[in-house]
């Protein structure tokens, strides 16, 4: 780990941000994104340390959501019944995907904007977004505003986090503090988020 957490370190910031949005794309997808840890990488791009790091941080999770919530979006609106009752629709789970819908028609674009706090139904509701013909315009608005306020969010707690591991006394990656940190601080502001959302969002049914 701390051989891995070193080769980040040295990634020249471009590369770096690149390979984020690329991640933050992957996470935005349903189905793959449950295995991409996203907010993991966020936190090792701002344990890297670097002046630029926090504004090219946001700037690669921000296009990369944006452009893997759009992707989803465009299936929904073209695909999106047939998709529904395929295969992977199953997987996806029709409980799952009536609860997306149900949140879009009481919440719209508001429920848009906060996807990113929401655990299974961040990947989903473009999907059913782009299924119930909402105005891509008004979704891009929502969604790129969304992104910006989880990245603000990750950004500031990984900050904190590797502020946090400077004052240890022992000799430990700031890297994997800021990490470790960061997911336990992040854990808690979603959690109070998801409850000031109880009212509009069903509990994700289980897997």
């Amino acid at each position: 780990m701390a051989e891995w957490t070193h080769r980040v370190g040295e990634l020249p910031t471009i590369l770096l941000a690149g390979v984020l949005g690329v991640v933050m794309l992957l996470d935005a997808v349903p189905l793959v994104g449950v295995l991409v840890p996203g907010d993991v990488a966020v936190l090792a791009a701002v344990g890297v340390g670097r002046p630029a790091t926090a504004a090219s941080t946001v700037a690669a999770v921000v296009a990369g959501c944006v452009a893997g919530w759009s992707l989803s979006f465009l299936v929904g609106r073209r695909y999106g019944d047939r998709l529904r009752h395929s295969r992977v629709g199953g997987w996806i789970g029709e409980s799952r995907w009536a609860a997306a819908e149900s949140v879009l028609r009481r919440g719209g674009g508001r429920m848009v904007l906060v996807a990113p706090f929401l655990p299974v139904f961040n990947a989903l509701l473009p999907l059913a977004a782009g299924g119930l013909r909402m105005s891509y315009r008004r979704f891009l608005a929502c969604a790129s505003l969304g992104a910006a306020l989880w990245a603000g969010l990750y950004v500031a707690l990984g900050t904190l986090s590797r502020s946090l591991a400077g004052l240890l006394p022992v000799d430990v990656s700031p890297l994997l503090v800021t990490m470790a940190v960061g997911l336990l601080l992040a854990g808690v502001v979603l959690l109070v988020t998801r409850r000031g959302l109880r009212g509009a969002v069903p509990a994700a049914p289980a897997a």
